[in-house]
């Protein structure tokens, strides 16, 4: 990839079964979405989007609107949701994972399965992973805490893509034909290659409400993330949902969407655990402004995916745990790294022993209260030590030391600091938005001398923080075709002939690296 983000986590219904008798074992469920931006949602002001099923999460939780991703792009976002920490800890730089790379999320990396595993619950993950494959899947889920997967490992442009739409419609964006076809696992096993994104929606769902159905009934604490591949390009849906909404192709897949999200919530409260579970619905990154009327929007906020403008990590979010959380809306600055931290305090599991970005926002969700993050840190896409954070904010304000547009958005779009010919410029001193005031970044405070301490006040910010970075190794450096995913290979001719249906249900073999 490159949120898109949605996600939700949800906690089990005291007094229904055993272990939810349990306070410190809560059902869990992480929802993410995919290049899902900040202003593509009805809760959040877009007039067109059909959402029923988040518009009554937003109603019954507490409505982010000051809540980021570590990274304008996916898998580094990914990583800092499951591991707390900035992705260039963890080498997941620059750029995303494609079927090729050879590296991974490390595997010393403690996700947010790995944390709860020990501790009883039933781990698993649903839809895009993105995190790496590499050989003899080392990095696939069930080697990072997860006893269950099923999905697509990256991206769903990332393979050919032929039929996006009920019945038969040719995809509206490209694809890259030069991987093999994105394959479906359960587990390590391919059991679908290529994947049908005509069906994937209802796969997806089946998979999600079973695993809460089946551990609801068993008595066991569970954690579902569930990784939309929904809004990402290329935009596809099923019969149910093509041609269902005024706003077009990519209306149409938030709506298959929302649809996941409103049976995900049935199913807890069907499985009697919905009061004792906690909800967090939230996306990857913003935007993709690249196809036009078929990619995302970003609300009032500048420029989108790829980029470190506010379009491109100030996503939408949503938290809900109904007796628990009061609805409403917060202005408190959040974050996808503080989500790991979180989890920890509710279940009382000490923290992993290693420099951890995120922070604990029991209070934000459950006090109505203040958070304790006053900073965050934006890096670009492709990040390069020698160049580091682009913008720094601190409390309101948000200095940009460097600016850069991005591929992700139209070379004609209106703002010619989100076109991809926009190339890198330093700024200095770095330009500064009152956020509070102006959330689109239009208005620059830097040459206001009113205005001095506060840029001095982030300069040290900024350099205290990069005193604790230390760059991990990059995961994306390596490339082989032997790690490409093919049900049925070694086969020739490759990667043509990496093709198996869902009844053969093939184990995996890779192309292993000689």
């Amino acid at each position: 990839m490159d949120l898109k983000i949605t996600f939700i986590i949800l906690m089990p219904l005291l007094g229904v079964v055993l272990c939810s008798k349990d306070p410190e074992k809560p059902n869990i469920v992480i929802m993410f979405a995919d290049d899902l931006g900040y202003g593509d949602l009805q809760a959040y002001g877009h007039p067109t989007s059909h959402t029923p099923n988040l518009n009554n999460l937003a109603k019954n939780g507490l409505l982010f609107t000051q809540f980021y991703v570590s990274s304008p792009v996916c898998s580094p976002s990914r990583a800092s949701l499951l591991t707390g920490r900035y992705q260039t800890r963890s080498g997941i730089w620059p750029g995303v994972f494609e079927p090729d790379v050879v590296g991974g999320l490390p595997l010393n990396e403690t996700t947010v399965a790995e944390i709860l595993h020990p501790r009883g619950y039933h781990t698993a993950i649903v839809g895009k992973w993105h995190l790496g494959v590499g050989k003899d899947n080392m990095y696939l889920p069930p080697n990072q805490g997860f006893d269950e997967y099923y999905g697509i490992p990256y991206s769903h442009d990332m393979c050919p893509c032929e039929i996006c739409f009920y019945p038969n419609e040719t995809c509206l964006n490209d694809c890259k034909d030069d991987f093999t076809s994105c394959p479906v696992f359960d587990g390590l096993n391919i059991v679908e290659q290529p994947a049908d994104l005509v069906t994937l929606h209802e796969k997806y769902v089946n998979r999600s409400v079973h695993i809460i159905a089946d551990n609801a009934a068993r008595g066991q604490p569970f954690f579902l993330y569930y990784a939309f591949q929904h809004t990402h390009h290329p935009k596809y849906a099923g019969k149910q949902f093509r041609n269902s909404t005024i706003r077009g192709p990519f209306g149409d897949a938030l709506a298959e969407l929302d649809d996941g999200v409103g049976r995900v919530m049935k199913q807890l409260e069907d499985s009697g655990v919905l009061e004792n579970t906690l909800v967090l619905f939230t996306s990857d990154n913003g935007p993709s402004l690249r196809w036009e009327n078929i990619g995302g929007n970003a609300g009032l906020l500048k420029c989108g995916k790829g980029t470190t403008y506010e379009g491109g990590q100030r996503v939408p979010a949503i938290a809900s745990w109904k007796g628990r959380i009061t609805p409403g809306r917060t202005v408190e600055l959040t974050s996808a790294l503080d989500i790991l931290p979180t989890i920890c305090s509710i279940v009382g599991v000490p923290l992993p022993s290693v420099t951890m970005d995120g922070v604990d926002i029991s209070s934000v969700l459950f006090n109505g209260g203040k958070s304790p993050r006053e900073s965050f840190f934006y890096y670009p896409t492709t990040v390069r030590p020698e160049y580091g954070i682009y913008a720094v904010r601190y409390k309101q304000y948000k200095a940009h030391y460097y600016t850069q547009g991005s591929a992700n958005s139209d070379e004609n779009n209106h703002d010619k600091d989100c076109r991809p010919s926009t190339k890198r410029a330093a700024h200095d001193p770095p330009l500064l938005y009152d956020l509070h005031q102006d959330p689109s970044e239009q208005y620059d405070l830097s040459n206001d001398t009113n205005y001095a301490s506060i840029i001095d006040q982030i300069n040290q910010v900024k350099a205290k923080f990069e005193e604790t970075m230390v760059f991990g190794d990059s995961q994306m450096a390596n490339h082989s075709p032997y790690v490409e995913p093919c049900c049925n290979g070694p086969c020739d001719p490759f990667p043509e002939c990496c093709k198996c249906t869902q009844s053969e249900k093939k184990d995996i073999h890779l192309r292993f690296i000689p």
